[in-house]
């Protein structure tokens, strides 16, 4: 009965694991494929020759480097300005006794609410105004806004537990709220930073929507546009777009592979000490 159990338990884990590889190995096959062997139908068979060739193709002719700059550049600006703003915010609100502290906190998590779509329309306009349109700012901003609340929801929940002896053994040491929050407060709370971090990483790397409706210029585009290089009027290279999506999504894979542990600990400290 206890092996019958266990073996239930290992067959509850291999439903989810099977369904987030199949689409990985799934897309690794198609990528070395080529048009004819995509379109015959055979959705999960195996190419009769692996066609290496579409990777060499996705890096060059899919403009790969250029993509990938500035997908690395409007990602890592927008980590940096959410993990600044999010850990002043969360220090605010979970250290500081003030009279808006709650009501602040209640505003952050209804961003969380609000759909990135509802947006596009008034996003246009502002931007249009500002005369930052088609820049890397117009990405960049509601990156931002859209990755903000759930960073202070995270990091307001682990600074909450930070015992309050620390702050004030270095207020009577003379050290400002400054020093306190550079010097203490922000190296003990590496575990959630690191988890902001990295789930902002893989929100923003593929995002696409307001990629597509802000930005035009073409030396400014980012990395899941280098898709519809491959794509013509009269004709689709298949292999090759499914060679760029695996060489998109193995930065993610990897950072997800090596870090998921840090996500891990930050979502739980955050929890369970919130």
């Amino acid at each position: 009965m206890r092996k019958f159990k266990k073996g239930i338990v290992y067959l509850l884990f291999a439903i989810p694991v099977i369904t987030q590889l199949y689409p990985l190995l799934w897309l690794l096959l198609y990528s070395l494929k080529t048009n004819e062997e995509i379109l015959d139908g055979s959705f999960f068979s195996f190419p009769k020759k692996f066609q290496w060739h579409n990777y060499y193709e996705a890096y060059t002719s899919g403009s790969y480097l250029k993509y990938l700059s500035n997908s690395v550049f409007v990602t890592a600006l927008t980590m940096i300005c959410v993990i600044l703003l999010a850990s002043m915010a969360a220090y605010a609100i979970s250290r500081f006794r003030w009279k808006y502290g709650n009501v602040v906190m209640t505003i952050f998590l209804m961003g969380m609410m609000i759909p990135m779509q509802a947006t596009l329309l008034p996003l246009m306009i502002i931007f249009k105004n500002m005369h930052i349109l088609n820049t890397h700012w117009s990405l960049i901003l509601p990156y931002i806004a859209f990755s903000t609340p759930i960073a202070v929801f995270i990091l307001s929940g682990f600074m909450r537990a930070i015992p309050h002896e620390i702050e004030e053994s270095a207020f009577i040491d003379g050290a400002s709220v400054y020093r306190i929050f550079r010097s203490i407060i922000l190296p003990v709370s590496v575990p959630p930073v690191m988890t902001v971090c990295i789930l902002t990483f893989i929100n923003i790397w593929n995002e696409y929507i307001l990629a597509a409706t802000f930005i035009s210029s073409e030396r400014l585009k980012t990395l899941p546009f280098g898709v519809y290089t491959f794509v013509s009027q009269y004709s689709v290279n298949y292999g090759n777009i499914g060679a760029f999506l695996v060489m998109g999504a193995l930065p993610v894979i990897l950072i997800y592979f090596f870090l998921s542990n840090q996500i891990t600990k930050g979502m739980v400290a955050g929890a369970v000490k919130g």
